[in-house]
């Protein structure tokens, strides 16, 4: 019953680690179970720089979802980010023997396999291989070859990258939190399940995730994921900024970000002055809120430049009808979303992960902070829906063979046993007919 599967995602962020357990409902809904959160102290613009610290984050996120829902957990879907995530497209093909017999999932397999060993940089390690399309006997633009007849089976490949030392660093936390890896996920793919329906995928649209340390690209058309990137800015550099430009603690930064930031300064009102608590014998500071936002909108204009220039790169600049969805905690921000809208010209919304989820106790988990965390689980049930199908698919075939040879041996019994019968009966026949004659 899918009710009685339970998933784990693992979010290891820059500014927090979270753990969600899910289930699905009757209704094929994500219901989530119980949820962890701690401080990422060990984790720097999404990747792993304390071993210890980021143990610590996770024991206590693990510790307070096994408290709420009740289960014990001992395996994990785990997220990635970071800025050594790279990726590339790779052409690959295989010649089959035989033209008339029908390409199968595992010709399908087999292809995708060989990919995992092509030629990549040193200290680099192949996360994720996706198809993009497929080509049989030089015939191009098939979505899905099965069925087909062909020699020569190809596709271009969607080759994602990691640096085998963060790879090693994750599974070293998780295996000292007593946890196991079922999947290690590319973050925006994550968060690509949890905030986009199939009708955007299928259009085009660009998924901007801007969490703590990094703003995470997926960019989809015609339901294929075309291009993924990471950029090594998210919301703490602007706290950063706010620190220094309002000579303020960083605590105090990060409140007036979210309390009174907006992305367009010209949105803020002249007069509006904010008073923070100076330190001990000092009097309070004051700032102003259209200052504050001059601070924001100078370095959320920077990130968005280089959304734009990844949508250049990827090739589908002006071909994306689904526009832009942004999640994270950064979407969060006052404006941000007219602000994509102005600076490249594309319809932009904010991406919230409730369409996948069912009731809950837990309203949090519907923020676009937990988008990636949602995503995690949805993914790790997709990945349980991907070996059920593969199962199903290949048990008919092997069902339908062993039942011809079991019949084909039942026939070829069955006309032994049945000579030898009918040689018994002549010489039975035979020996009546000499004691006749005597």
């Amino acid at each position: 019953m899918q009710e009685d599967k339970i998933v784990v995602g693992l979010d290891i962020g820059t500014t927090k680690i979270c753990v969600i357990v899910g289930r699905r409902n009757e209704y094929g809904k994500l219901e989530v179970m119980g949820m962890g959160k701690a401080v990422s102290d060990g984790v720097v613009r999404g990747i792993v720089t304390n071993i210890d610290k980021t143990v610590i984050g996770i024991q206590k996120a693990i510790a307070e979802a096994e408290e709420q829902s009740g289960i014990d957990i001992r395996v994990v879907n785990v997220g990635i980010a970071g800025q050594h995530i790279k990726s590339s497209i790779h052409h690959g093909s295989i010649t089959r023997n035989s033209a008339d017999d029908e390409i199968t999932v595992e010709d399908i397999n087999r292809l995708t396999n060989d990919m995992y060993r092509i030629v990549i940089p040193p200290g680099s390690e192949i996360i994720h291989v996706m198809p993009q399309s497929y080509t049989v006997d030089y015939e191009e633009g098939i979505k899905d070859p099965v069925g087909m007849s062909g020699v020569k089976l190809e596709a271009d490949f969607h080759i994602i990258t990691a640096q085998t030392n963060a790879i090693n660093n994750i599974n070293k936390c998780v295996r000292r939190a007593n946890l196991e890896i079922e999947n290690l996920i590319l973050e925006p793919l994550a968060s690509s399940l949890a905030v986009l329906s199939d009708e955007e995928k299928e259009a085009g649209v660009c998924l901007v995730d801007i969490g703590g340390g990094t703003t995470d690209i997926a960019i989809f058309h015609d339901n294929i994921i075309r291009h993924t990137a990471v950029i090594p800015f998210g919301g703490n550099i602007i706290t950063s900024d706010i620190k220094q430009g309002c000579m303020v603690m960083q605590h105090q930064a990060e409140l007036l970000k979210t309390k009174f930031g907006r992305a367009i300064s010209e949105e803020a009102s002249e007069n509006e002055i904010v008073s923070i608590p100076g330190l001990r014998n000092r009097p309070p500071k004051e700032i102003s809120i259209r200052n504050l936002s001059h601070i924001i909108e100078a370095r959320m204009e920077e990130i968005v430049e280089l959304v734009h220039a990844e949508i250049i790169a990827s090739g589908y600049d002006g071909r994306l009808a689904g526009g832009i969805v942004i999640t994270g905690g950064g979407s969060q921000l006052m404006g941000i979303r007219q602000l994509f809208e102005y600076m490249i010209g594309m319809d932009a919304r904010i991406g919230y992960p409730n369409e996948h989820l069912g009731k809950s106790k837990i309203e949090l988990v519907k923020s676009p902070m937990y988008a990636t965390s949602v995503g995690l689980v949805l993914t790790g049930f997709k990945a349980i829906d991907d070996r059920e199908n593969m199962y199903n698919e290949r048990r008919p075939h092997t069902n339908n063979t062993s039942r011809q040879v079991r019949k084909e041996k039942e026939k070829a019994s069955g006309g032994f046993f049945k000579n030898i019968l009918d040689r018994t009966r002549n010489l039975l026949i035979d020996d009546m007919e000499d004691q006749d004659q005597y």
